[in-house]
């Protein structure tokens, strides 16, 4: 009997069904990835030196969350050839200053009070690569707006909520109606994965 013709070679089609790979070592981003209920290994073991707001001289805050993202998403497609594998980066910027993560409780309660009575952008870069080598992506834009924010109430809430590996010092998803009086745009986005636009971009893959 002459066998089914699938359109697909059997190396395409190992391919197809391995699991897709999230480059991120981010408990959040997996958790939310999950509610996609999409199949998925972590990509463990990748080095990536990501570009520090610190280090960054020139570029604006769209340039730097894309570029780390897109270096995540190469660095695990070196390690992992032939597999789709999706990357994310998330930064806060009010301006052209971006903040990244506290190296402190100091440098934290700075940059709350930075963002108090302030409307901040929230940006995800997502970064899909497919197992052809195919790059697709884009970026999220969330408006977020602080309540005003006294000395008392920082303090408030960074004895509440462990803010060491937070992008902008805080987290909307932890007593986040503390510090914020509005959001514009994707609540999951605020989180650091932003959910419709990742659905979106998993759908054509």
């Amino acid at each position: 009997m002459t066998p089914p013709v699938t359109g697909k070679s059997p190396e395409r089609r190992e391919q197809a069904d391995r699991p897709l790979l999230l480059a991120s070592g981010s408990p959040r981003r997996r958790e939310l990835l999950a509610a996609l209920a999409v199949p998925f290994e972590v990509a463990a073991g990748v080095a990536f030196q990501e570009l520090t707001e610190r280090e960054n001289q020139a570029l604006s805050p769209s340039e730097f969350v894309w570029r780390n993202a897109l270096g995540k998403a190469l660095a695990a497609a070196r390690h992992f050839p032939r597999r789709t594998l999706l990357a994310a980066d998330t930064i806060v910027s009010l301006g052209a200053r971006i903040f990244g993560k506290p190296s402190g409780p100091a440098e934290a309660a700075a940059t709350l009070a930075a963002l108090g009575g302030q409307t901040h952008l929230v940006q995800t870069a997502v970064v899909l690569i497919s197992a052809s080598g195919r790059i697709e992506g884009g970026i999220e834009r969330t408006r977020v707006t602080f309540r005003p924010l006294n000395s008392a109430a920082i303090q408030r809430y960074l004895a509440a909520v462990d803010v060491s590996d937070k992008a902008g010092s805080y987290a909307i998803q932890q007593h986040g109606d503390w510090l914020v009086s509005k959001i514009e745009g994707s609540f999951s986005n605020v989180i650091g994965f932003p959910l419709e636009r990742v659905a979106a971009l998993l759908a054509r893959h």
